[in-house]
């Protein structure tokens, strides 16, 4: 062996450069989820203080027309995702997964901080109320380059027969990140009164993104570039314009991700984000309870993913994404009925039920993302297909959940907006090819 050693150095010409270095599993997925992560935690938070961001910055004499106000402005951030998504998409393929995703996260704490620091609607007036709209937009714009990415890159770096369960734990920085958003407005409504909330502590968990995310931009500087990206760089095989060569040969597939994403989009908001505001508005419980209910549905939904992704590398992605959407379709309203119940306990049955739904189907969706795709387009396939969903059907979510049942006067309303993301996805399911094991498709 060591004479085969010697032969093999000696063949090498003496200036050439030695051999990559080939980054730890470990450090692939901690550099993709902490930016997952802070993305969710932004955005989170947002939701979560929701009634009152719209008591500082849209303030009315309706509290139902002020809560509306506050996730219009969550929606409009939704829609800078699609331009967002274009643009570091085309980062992403054309310069490097490292560098569009290094930008992200720092465009993102930029935004949040920014949100932390500005002055309210008794300082400023209507100006307030257009910084925090703006200081959302930057968020979106930010967003809209991260999740896609991360997958991609983790995916791009993964075994065949790991790539399920690799990618299912990116999408466990969503959760954690919503997660870390509930214990914070967990925590602030807890520990300050109400007085002090309005007046100083609301800043407090805008502020705290700043913490990590400095670290995520460290650990991000410090990372590699993925092998697959590398070896197409190298080769001048990257595109001028991804996205137009995206429409070109693969249009058809961002169309499927968009349906297929659906319910871990639209589904997420409701059972998450909007189901904090849900358990308060129409379930009879205080913040404290609905962020507690909230906390615990995350928990379990972090545990339920790489569970899913395993499944689905063991068996196969669409049994998996079939039975999580065939679920939630079933159990949306049943769910939603406990949630208006009354009791905490009915709150967290019916809220964990409805997550783990979701989970299901995040654990397997990605990977299928990534392999619908060849690898030049890819960033840029993925951002585009899931932001067009989040902004048809994420940002949406709440505004329409909470516009439904003044509509309609029915607090069971939001189920069936549940219900109808979740046939999306089921549809979509037999749209889409089965991929396990396959190698990632290159051009």
């Amino acid at each position: 062996m060591l004479g085969s050693d010697a032969a093999t150095a000696a063949e090498r010409p003496p200036h050439a450069d030695p051999a990559p270095k080939t980054q730890s599993t470990a450090t692939v997925i901690r550099a993709a989820v902490v930016g997952t992560i802070v993305e969710y935690y932004d955005f989170g938070i947002y939701g979560y203080m929701a009634t009152m961001v719209a008591t500082l910055f849209f303030v009315s004499e309706n509290d139902t027309a002020a809560l509306l106000g506050t996730f219009a402005a969550f929606a409009v951030a939704f829609f800078l995702r699609v331009p967002g998504g274009i643009v570091f998409g085309h980062i992403g393929d054309r310069y490097g997964r490292k560098t569009a995703l290094s930008w992200t996260i720092l465009l993102m704490v930029v935004a949040t901080a920014a949100m932390g620091l500005m002055p309210t609607y008794a300082t400023l007036g209507v100006w307030a109320t257009v910084l925090l709209v703006l200081a959302r937009c930057l968020q979106g714009f930010a967003a809209g380059g991260e999740l896609g990415g991360a997958n991609a890159f983790v995916s791009e770096s993964a075994p065949a027969r790991w790539r399920a369960t690799q990618t299912s734990m990116v999408n466990s920085g969503t959760y954690l990140g919503s997660l870390m958003a509930s214990l914070v407005a967990l925590g602030i409504t807890s520990t300050f009164s109400e007085e002090q909330i309005l007046e100083w502590a609301w800043r407090i968990p805008f502020l705290l993104s700043v913490v990590i995310g400095v670290i995520g931009v460290w650990i991000r500087n410090h990372l590699e570039d993925t092998p697959q990206f590398e070896e197409m760089a190298e080769n001048g095989e990257t595109k001028k314009l991804p996205v137009v060569e995206l429409l070109k040969t693969s249009g058809g597939s961002v169309v499927k991700i968009i349906m297929l994403g659906a319910l871990i989009v639209g589904g997420y908001y409701v059972a998450s984000v909007y189901a904090a505001t849900y358990l308060q508005t129409e379930g009879g419980q205080t913040s404290s309870a609905a962020f507690l209910s909230t906390s615990l549905a995350l928990v379990l939904g972090v545990i339920t993913l790489p569970i899913s992704g395993y499944m689905a590398d063991k068996y196969g992605r669409k049994p998996v994404l079939f039975a999580g959407s065939l679920a939630a379709a079933v159990l949306g309203v049943p769910m939603f009925m406990l949630m208006a119940g009354g009791t905490l306990w009915q709150a967290v049955l019916g809220q964990s039920v409805l997550f783990i739904c979701v989970s299901v189907v995040n654990g397997a969706s990605f990977v299928v993302y990534v392999e619908m795709l060849k690898a030049s387009v890819r960033y840029s396939g993925i951002a585009l297909g899931n932001n067009v969903t989040n902004m048809c059907l994420g940002g949406t979510a709440p505004f329409i959940a909470t516009w439904l049942i003044d509509v309609t006067g029915n607090s069971l309303a939001p189920a069936g907006y549940f219900v109808f993301t979740a046939l999306l996805t089921l549809v979509a399911v037999f749209l889409i090819k089965e991929t396990k094991g396959i190698e990632l498709p290159t051009d």
